[in-house]
This record gives structure tokens, C-alpha cells and sequence, in this order.
């Protein structure tokens, strides 16, 4: 079978899988597959542009989402004027006179080469700076902290935060690849895990910017709320003509809404991607990927260049963080695991082929759909082989209850098996 044919066919039997979620269950549950898949598909694309192009193995990947989901508290959250009074610009002024001190101290490095006198005046203006910052949180934090507690955002349209999140995770990751680029490919794996770790701490402790585990509800949409569609007399006639009732056409429109957005987004990310890839700058780096050596002795900045596609990766990464933390309507910190946003991406990129764009996307679609389906597909096949069986059977119970932790061994079997029949993927970079 043609590769072209091969791509034709998965993407079908996608399509297939996404239709029969609706026809089967419902068309509510066949649209949150396709718009996670979509955000999933984003992130996956993000991935193969650092592993699959590059070589870059980063294992940060839920930091760079989750500074995509703090952009959308930042950018179209309303400001809190009670917080902003009680202490904002204290804690502004301290941010920035921590820079400058970083700033400072990296002059005075250069210039002496005296470690001491470095460490001399960050412990001075580490003190200075808590000093400045600390009563300014706390006066934050005192404003009404069941509801708000917090700074909030500049009050600016939801859309304009999904660049904003690529921008954000873009800046964290050219000072991550400054420091951390020069490692081997193990250390750089470990570096970028715990500066990940780092992100969801300070989001989930640093009650003044985004509530920490409090969370921020109620951020706004892009698309009409339900309950507006619901009082518009032109959809109430078009729910009527759709042979649906107006409170499920509503939700099903949103979530249209969404998809429409997502497919967008994908499609641009996808056709810039698949256009770097095939241009100079993509044969550069995949040369560079395959033999680095070589290409330093072509003249090859190969450190440049893998700082180049670490961050662009990561920017597409924060993208799709800020796309999904908008499809939630809100930011939970406690919810960035790296089972979810980083462990499950990789998995997506290597069943769908890593080095192939689309081959990213494919896995993106297809390893969400199973991680969705995988438990109550088992709940049902557990129930099917257990019918026979006396209620208050402990077998039977086992059995039941252990189709709930079907989710990971399937995504493992899934790895194993594709690993062995297709080791470069279900669609294999030519």
C-alpha cells in the first residue's frame, strides 16, 4: 500500500471511529473527542518538531502547556482594581527589580569572573526582593479570597491569549535552551522535567497571579454561551427545522464552534510545519538530527538551530495549552500531570510516526479517542463476560471494578504493538 493511500485510510477509519462515537452514544461525546483531539493533534505537532525533526528529547512538554493556560488568565481574565490598589504595583516593582538583580548579577560575572561576589549580591537581593514582594502578596491575597484573591488579567479577548500562550511558553523556552541545551540528550530530558515540575509549582503556590489551586472559573469564550442561544429566537427556529430540542442543538453548536476554531488552528500550524519541513532549513535539520558531528563540520551552528526548533516547538505546545484551558472555561493547576500533558503526548507521537507531521496529527486523534473510550468500552466487554454470573460474585466484582484501569494497560499494548509491527509508526517520515 502507497503511503498516500496508508495516510488516506487512518484518517478515515478515524473519521469512522469519531462518527460512530455519535451515532452509537452520543453527538455530545463524539464532539469533546474531536476538539480534544484537535488541541491533542497541536501539541503533537509541537513534540514532533523538537524529537521527530530535531532529535530534541523534551520531556517538559506539560510546563510549556500550562504556561499556555496561565496566558488566558493573564490576558482576558478582567483586572481585580481592590487587588491591583492593595498591591499590585509593590508586586510588579519587586518582579522587576528580581530581573534586574538576575541581570546584575550575570554583568558582574562576566566582567570579574568572582563567584563569590555573584553570590554576594543575589543573597543581598534575594532578601531585598522578598522584603518588597512579600507584603504586596499578602494585601493581594486578603481581597476577597473566596472569589478573587488575585490580580486578574488585562480584560482583552479570549483569542488574542492562544498567541500570547505560544509567546509565553517561547520566551520559558529560550531560557531553558540556553542553559539547558548544552546537556546530553538523558540530561536534557532531565532538565526539562523539572522545570516543568517548577511551572506547576509556582502556579499551584502563587495564590496572587492565578489563584493556585483555588482555580479560575468562569474565563471567557470565543463562542456564545448556551443559555444565549437558548433565548435567541432565530436558533430556536433552527433547532425547530434540526428536529432537536433547543438545550441540545445549543450545546452541540458550542461545541461546533470550537471545532471550527481548533480546525483552523491545526490547519495553519499544520501547513507552516509540513512547509519548514520540506524547505532548506528543514534538510538542515534533519541532517543535523542524523549526524551532528557531520554538520558542525559543514559550518553548522548545530546549538543555534536546536535552540531555533525547541522553542518554536514549545510555542506550538503553549498554543494548544491555551487552546484547552479555553475549552474548559477554566484553569486548574492541579490537573497538569505529566501522565496527561507530556508521557501521553509521546505516546502520540511515536504510534503516529515520529519525523511525519501527519503521522502527529493521526496519533494525536487516535491515542485521544482510545484514552476517552478505552473504560467504558471495557466497562461494557466486563459486563458482557460477567452476565452469567451471580450478582455479589467476587470474581464478578473484581472484574468490573478492574475495567477502570484498563485506560493504561491498553495504552501500553497499543505502544508494544505498534513498536513491533511498525517501529517507525502508522505513518513512517519517507
Amino acid at each position: 500500500m502507497s503511503q498516500s493511500l496508508r495516510t488516506m485510510g487512518l484518517f478515515a477509519l478515524v473519521c469512522l471511529l469519531i462518527l460512530g462515537t455519535g451515532f452509537l452514544q452520543s453527538w455530545n461525546t463524539a464532539l469533546l473527542i474531536l476538539n480534544m483531539g484537535l488541541v491533542s493533534a497541536v501539541m503533537a505537532l509541537g513534540v514532533n518538531l523538537q524529537w521527530g525533526i530535531a532529535g530534541l528529547f523534551n520531556v517538559g512538554i506539560m510546563g510549556f502547556v500550562a504556561l499556555g493556560g496561565i496566558a488566558v488568565v493573564l490576558t482576558s481574565m478582567p483586572p481585580v482594581a481592590e487587588a491591583w490598589s492593595a498591591g499590585g504595583l509593590r508586586v510588579i516593582g519587586a518582579l522587576l527589580l528580581g530581573a534586574a538583580g538576575i541581570a546584575g548579577a550575570v554583568v558582574l560575572y562576566r566582567r570579574t569572573r568572582r563567584g563569590w561576589a555573584v553570590a554576594a549580591l543575589l543573597a543581598g537581593l534575594f532578601f531585598l526582593y522578598r522584603a518588597v514582594l512579600d507584603p504586596g502578596v499578602e494585601a493581594i491575597e486578603a481581597v476577597d479570597p473566596s472569589s478573587t484573591g488575585y490580580l486578574g488579567g488585562l480584560g482583552l479577548p479570549v483569542l488574542l491569549s492562544w498567541p500570547v500562550g505560544g509567546l509565553l511558553a517561547a520566551g520559558a523556552a529560550w531560557v531553558i535552551g540556553k542553559t539547558a541545551l548544552g546537556l546530553r540528550s538523558d540530561y536534557l530530558a532531565i532538565a526539562t522535567l523539572g522545570i516543568a515540575e517548577i511551572v506547576i509549582a509556582v502556579l499551584k503556590n502563587e495564590d496572587w497571579m492565578a489563584r493556585g489551586v483555588k482555580n479560575v472559573i468562569g474565563l471567557p469564550r470565543p463562542v456564545p454561551y448556551e443559555i444565549d442561544l437558548q433565548q435567541d429566537p432565530a436558533f430556536i427556529e433552527r433547532a425547530a427545522g434540526w428536529g432537536t430540542d433547543v438545550t441540545t442543538a445549543s450545546t452541540l453548536a458550542v461545541k461546533l464552534g470550537y471545532s471550527a476554531l481548533f480546525a483552523l488552528v491545526l490547519i495553519v500550524l499544520l501547513v507552516l510545519a509540513q512547509l519548514a519541513l520540506k524547505s532548506p532549513w528543514g534538510r538542515m535539520m534533519r541532517a543535523i538530527r542524523d549526524n551532528e558531528t557531520a554538520a558542525r563540520a559543514m559550518g553548522k551552528n548545530v546549538t543555534a538551530r536546536h535552540l531555533q526548533v525547541f522553542v518554536l516547538g514549545s510555542a506550538i505546545c503553549g498554543i494548544a495549552g491555551a487552546m484547552m484551558t479555553t475549552l474548559d472555561g477554566q484553569l486548574t493547576p492541579g490537573t497538569y500531570q505529566p501522565l496527561r500533558y507530556t508521557f501521553l503526548i509521546w505516546v502520540m507521537v511515536i504510534v503516529g510516526g515520529s519525523g511525519n507531521n501527519l503521522g502527529a496529527v493521526l496519533g494525536g486523534f487516535l491515542i485521544w479517542f482510545f484514552w476517552v473510550q478505552v473504560e467504558p468500552m471495557a466497562q461494557g466487554l466486563m459486563s458482557l463476560l460477567t452476565a452469567g454470573m451471580a450478582d455479589g460474585n467476587w470474581l464478578k466484582a473484581h472484574l468490573i471494578d478492574s475495567a477502570q484501569h484498563l485506560r493504561l494497560l491498553t495504552m501500553g499494548v497499543l505502544l508494544l504493538v505498534v513498536l513491533r509491527f511498525s517501529p517507525r509508526g502508522l505513518l513512517p517520515e519517507r
